[in-house]
């Protein structure tokens, strides 16, 4: 049986270790909430308590990833209040543990936050060149992956991410002022997430970059006030007179590299 490892079994990481063990891996997974190892625990998930930061590791991490030969990190940089933190810095921290451990593949969770918005197509032989501080931290931790020898790394740079109980009409909704109206957008749902992820894993995808994005573009102004009709929400309103900026995201290699085929396609 093999055995992974999930750093950080939030929104995304906690669905995806109940799907891989229901097609028979064996599965760690850690929160950093004490709550929350109850309901790991109860889905079959051996549960730890770990907790990152730029100058310390708290919990069992030797523990966490002992016989693992897959570790997935899915923990997002925290940029924004007074908890601010140096994700480069956390993810530093953790590889000289990574590097001592069984893991040989990592795959890490990233977004195509990495990539500017210039009104281009992005593919994945875009260079990025990020214009926010939680990008440039994300294609700098990429890099750092991907330059060790240790293990192998795949990055997947998701889009925004959508599910049952997460769309950001939720947000949006009734808001005024909106920027970028004719921008595209470029969502993912959590059931494609998942599928992409057991993908790599099942086809032993190593030492790649994937744009993940549902290749389903209308403009913010289009789509968001479609859902506020359907979800019968508050009309969002967008400003006009400013230009829209954006980017649209292609992931012709998860459908070409990985033979994947996108099953949440209209979002």
């Amino acid at each position: 049986m093999r055995q992974i490892s999930i750093l950080g079994c939030g929104w995304l990481g906690l669905p995806l270790a109940k799907s891989l063990l229901e097609k028979g891996f064996s599965v760690k997974g850690s929160t950093t909430s004490s709550e929350k190892i109850s309901i790991l625990e109860n889905a079959g998930i051996e549960a730890f308590l770990l907790e990152l930061s730029a100058t310390d590791i708290k919990g069992a991490i030797h523990s966490f990833l002992e016989n693992s030969e897959i570790l997935i990190i899915d923990i997002p940089p925290k940029l924004r209040g007074i908890s601010a933190e140096n994700f480069v810095a956390k993810i530093q921290m953790l590889i000289p543990f990574v590097e001592k451990s069984t893991v040989e593949k990592v795959i890490f969770i990233s977004s195509t936050a990495v990539y500017s918005d210039d009104n281009s197509t992005i593919t994945e032989a875009t260079k990025p060149q990020p214009d926010t501080e939680s990008g440039k931290q994300l294609l700098e931790v990429e890099t750092l992956l991907q330059n060790h020898k240790n293990f192998q790394t795949t990055i997947v740079r998701f889009g925004g991410l959508i599910g049952e109980n997460r769309h950001p009409i939720k947000f949006l909704a009734g808001r005024r002022q909106l920027e970028n109206p004719e921008g595209p957008i470029n969502l993912i749902h959590q059931m494609d997430c998942i599928g992409i992820l057991e993908s790599i894993i099942a086809q032993e995808c190593w030492d790649e970059v994937f744009n993940a994005v549902t290749p389903f573009h209308p403009t913010r102004k289009e789509y968001y006030t479609q859902k506020a009709i359907e979800l019968k929400l508050p009309l969002p309103e967008f400003e006009e007179s400013k230009t829209s900026f954006g980017k649209t995201i292609e992931s012709t290699k998860i459908e070409t590299v990985l033979a994947y085929s996108f099953k949440n396609k209209t979002l």
